[in-house]
């Protein structure tokens, strides 16, 4: 059995603050499910202004440098706003 979370990045909520140190904040919360030895950890893609998540790939891609163990995974992935292979491409270069 494998246990992980996903989330989207709200600007909203919580504390409060700019996008910078809400995405601070995000791989924050992916290095302390790495560090309690959660198997995994999806973000999701969103396209809208509230969020932060609308390149996942480069948002997996920051939180690899601050990981060690956990796998990193797309929870959601748009596939009407950007084309299939190129998703796939982006992944697979990810992993």
């Amino acid at each position: 059995m494998e246990i992980g979370i996903d989330s989207f990045i709200a600007t909203m909520g919580g504390e409060g603050g700019n996008a910078a140190q809400k995405m601070s904040e995000f791989l924050l919360r992916v290095e302390h499910a790495d560090q309690v030895g959660l198997d995994v950890f999806g973000v999701g893609e969103h396209h809208r202004q509230e969020f932060l998540d609308s390149a996942p790939t480069m948002v997996l891609a920051a939180a690899a440098a601050r990981t060690r163990k956990i796998r990193l995974t797309s929870a959601v992935t748009v596939l009407s706003a950007v084309d299939p292979v190129r998703a796939f491409q982006a992944f697979a270069t990810l992993d």
